[in-house]
């Protein structure tokens, strides 16, 4: 689809939103309101104006804007809390942003069956607080539960630092209320372990990024949640010797940890020096942030403490362990803290979460390192080693101008995403495709299956109403 074929959004657009959600929840006119909704967490270059911006507070006010959507021809962009990183939440062809962030109840916690019931735009962590009195906890939570809400993390099927031991955040959705492209409000599975009667529409409107529907109630499967917890934060000289104790600790260890995270030395030195923590920085070559966690304080201890003997044989400088909850806080909050110190180093970045099989860490570290010499800029490292999903980071070299950046950028993607391939890797492990990937598709896919995905997109959504220009360039 092109701008051309939607058509403007007019005064009398206008009123019928307004008539649907009240004046006070449309915004068309006030430029500062609009600009805040043009991008997410990409950099500006990816931005858009959206024509006017809707807020609504029911699941039949979202039926109803899009059914007008469908009459009129404009493009409606669903948009969580906007903390995305593909370009998602952009409304690039103009016409309604539609803003779920006043659907935000817990609308049911459910002890019996292990469920949680809430609209879209409750924040991940209020869920998680809300849980702590029930002893349960939603286990696929993304890094940035701070601020995201969970419609967001279901659209992108958001990872987070648990994934290595409990998955992502699909693998708990068990449920969803949606309204389709064409206007329809239906439920998807509910609080239903297993679930085998026709497709799983479930899990195929989960990741898709809002490009097949509106999730208006999500059901969420609970875990009981863990009531001890030990954190060991250990330096290593080069990013080699710490990814090579990972497939370690989880052989000879027979260990699944909780959480591998790993930092190279660029990134854990800059977070934490920024945060006046003390650490022997003129040695870093990077660092892994290991958490195991469970019911009984000696099992938890005795991982830990494999843990720290096998980073110790294996050539680890230092080693900080952790065993209180403001202890293991400190540690993570160096490593959530990262990426939004990457933003602030430098708006010339590109933060790319490239996944491959956890064996071929190594060499990707090693491919990224040549391709960063290739083409004259730093590409600092950081991610989940235990799930082979990595934040490879483009930096704009202080030396080269804007315009060079901007044009040496593309070829270096398509490089880095050409050599994911060839490790058997993807181009996004969990911030998705949006408008900022698409085009790199055919690098990780077939024809065959990017038209699969473009004739389901056509199926469902005739119009291609919902959120275009995402995932494909063309449909």
């Amino acid at each position: 689809m092109n701008a051309s074929d939607y058509c403007p959004v007019t005064a009398e657009i206008v009123t019928a939103l307004k008539t649907i959600c009240g004046d006070a929840f449309v915004h068309f006119d006030d430029e500062r309101i609009l600009e805040k909704y043009s991008r997410d967490k990409v950099p500006e270059t990816y931005g858009h104006m959206p024509e006017v911006v809707v807020l609504p507070k029911t699941a039949q006010e979202i039926v109803e804007i899009v059914k007008l959507a469908n009459r009129e021809m404009i493009p409606i962009t669903p948009r969580a809390a906007g903390s995305g990183l593909s370009g998602g939440a952009v409304p690039i062809f103009g016409g309604i942003l539609l803003s779920i962030e006043r659907m935000n109840t817990i609308i049911e916690i459910d002890d019996r069956n292990l469920m949680a019931v809430v609209e879209p735009g409750v924040v991940t962590n209020t869920l998680d607080e809300r849980l702590l009195d029930h002893g349960l906890f939603f286990a696929g939570y993304p890094m940035s539960e701070e601020f995201c809400f969970i419609g967001g993390n279901v659209a992108e099927n958001a990872g987070g630092g648990r994934a290595v031991k409990y998955g992502v955040t699909g693998q708990y959705i068990k449920g969803l209320e949606v309204v389709t492209p064409t206007g329809d409000r239906i439920q998807l599975g509910g609080k239903r372990i297993k679930d085998v009667t026709g497709y799983d529409m479930v899990q195929l409107m989960v990741g898709s990024e809002g490009t097949l529907g509106i999730f208006t109630k999500i059901f969420i499967r609970l875990l009981p949640r863990p009531t001890v917890r030990q954190a060991i934060l250990v330096l290593f000289e080069d990013p080699e010797t710490a990814i090579a104790v990972v497939p370690e600790v989880m052989t000879s260890g027979g260990l699944v940890p909780t959480s591998i995270e790993f930092m190279d030395g660029f990134t854990f030195s800059m977070t934490a020096k920024a945060r006046k923590e003390s650490f022997p920085y003129e040695s870093i070559g990077a660092a892994l942030l290991f958490e195991v966690d469970g019911n009984h304080v000696s099992v938890v201890a005795e991982d830990a403490a494999t843990i720290r003997r096998i980073c110790r044989e294996r050539g680890a400088i230092a080693e900080y362990p952790a065993v209180t909850d403001r202890e293991i806080e400190r540690f993570w909050r160096i490593r959530k803290q990262i990426p939004w110190d990457i933003m602030r180093y430098t708006s010339h970045q590109s933060i790319e979460d490239i996944s491959v099989p956890i064996a071929n860490i190594p060499l990707a570290l090693s491919r990224l390192k040549q391709l960063g010499e290739k083409y004259g800029v730093g590409i600092p490292v950081l991610g989940h080693a235990g799930d082979g999903n990595l934040h490879a980071v483009p930096l704009k070299h202080p030396d080269d101008s804007v315009a060079h950046w901007e044009e040496v950028l593309p070829d270096l993607l398509n490089d880095m995403y050409i050599m994911t391939a060839e490790l058997g890797g993807t181009i996004s492990g969990e911030h998705g495709i949006g408008h900022k990937r698409r085009d790199y598709m055919g690098l990780v896919m077939s024809d065959a299956q990017i038209n699969m995905m473009r004739k389901i997109k056509s199926a469902l959504d005739p119009n291609h109403i919902l959120n275009p220009g995402k995932i494909f360039s063309r449909v």
